[in-house]
C-alpha cells in the first residue's frame, strides 16, 4: 500500500467525491479524518472505513467557521499526532443568473468553496510546515478554468481555488510540503442531480436532459464517476507525485484540455 499508516483530513467526506476519496486512500492504508456538515453522511462513511481495517475519526465541521476548523485540527492531533495529507473537498454550488442571485447566496458559495479552503490550509500548513513534510489537494472544477452560464459564482470561487493553489505551492515548497489542484468535469454526483435540474428548468428542457447536453461535449462520451476523481488524488498525495505542485489537473473526460 503506497500510504500505508499516512494520516489524512478529507473535507466534505459524506457522499460523492469525498466519500469516494475516503475510500480510496483508505484502501492505500491511510486512516481517515471524515469531514462533513452532515454527520449523518459521515458516520457513513467512516462505518465503510472501518471495514477497511483503517482508523478513522468523524468530525462534524463547517468548513467556514475558523473555530471549526481548529478543532478539527486539534482533534486530530489529539487522535493521530500528525497530519500527512489534506484534501479540500467540502464545496457547494447555486445555479442561478447573477442578476437573481442574492448577496448572501453569493457570500455562502464563497465562503465554502474558497474561504473553506483557506481555512483549512492556514491551519493544517502551520502543522505540515512543523514536519517538513505534507499533501495538500484542493478540489476545484473544470468550472475553475472555463466559466459557463449559471455558475458565475461557483466559477469565481473556483478559479480562485486555483490561484490560491498556486501561491500556496511556492510558498509551502521549501517545507517539502507539495500542493495541487483537482479540477472534476461532469461528475455524477447529487450536485450534479441538483444542478442538471436547475439548468433544465432554465433552459426548457425535461429534467435530466441538461446532463445530457453536458456530455455531448464530453470526448470520451460519459460522465465521470467520484472513482475517477479518487484515483487523481490518491497518486497526488502519493510518493510517485513528490515532484509536482502548484498543478491543476483536470479530471474531465477530455472537454477541458489545458
Amino acid at each position: 500500500m503506497r500510504l500505508n499508516n499516512k494520516i489524512a483530513i478529507i473535507t466534505g467526506a459524506g457522499r460523492g467525491i469525498g466519500e469516494a476519496i475516503s475510500i480510496r486512500l483508505a484502501k492505500e492504508g491511510t486512516d481517515i479524518v471524515v469531514c462533513d456538515i452532515d454527520f449523518d453522511n459521515a458516520e457513513r462513511t467512516t462505518e465503510k472505513i472501518k471495514t477497511l481495517g483503517r482508523q478513522p475519526l468523524t468530525i462534524k465541521i463547517d468548513v467556514s467557521k475558523s473555530k471549526d476548523v481548529w478543532e478539527m485540527v486539534n482533534l486530530t492531533m489529539k487522535k493521530f499526532g500528525r497530519i500527512d495529507i489534506l484534501v479540500n473537498n467540502a464545496g457547494i454550488a447555486i445555479v442561478k443568473p447573477i442578476v437573481e442571485f442574492e448577496e448572501e447566496e453569493w457570500d455562502k458559495v464563497i465562503d465554502v468553496d474558497l474561504k473553506g479552503v483557506f481555512l483549512c490550509s492556514k491551519a493544517v500548513a502551520k502543522i505540515m510546515i512543523n514536519q517538513k513534510s505534507g499533501k495538500i489537494i484542493n478540489i476545484s472544477s473544470s468550472s475553475g478554468k472555463m466559466g459557463t452560464e449559471f455558475f458565475a459564482n461557483y466559477a469565481a470561487a473556483k478559479f480562485g481555488v486555483i490561484g490560491f493553489t498556486q501561491g500556496l505551492a511556492k510558498e509551502l515548497a521549501p517545507y517539502k510540503i507539495t500542493v495541487n489542484a483537482v479540477c472534476p468535469g461532469i461528475i455524477g454526483t447529487k450536485m450534479w442531480d441538483y444542478a442538471d435540474e436547475e439548468l433544465s428548468k432554465r433552459l426548457g428542457l425535461p429534467k435530466g436532459e441538461a446532463f445530457k447536453k453536458q456530455i455531448q461535449n464530453i470526448p470520451l462520451s460519459r460522465s465521470g464517476t467520484p472513482e475517477d476523481v479518487a484515483g487523481i488524488v490518491a497518486f497526488l498525495v502519493s510518493p510517485e507525485a513528490d515532484y509536482m505542485t502548484g498543478q491543476a489537473i483536470n479530471v474531465t473526460g477530455g472537454m477541458v484540455m489545458h
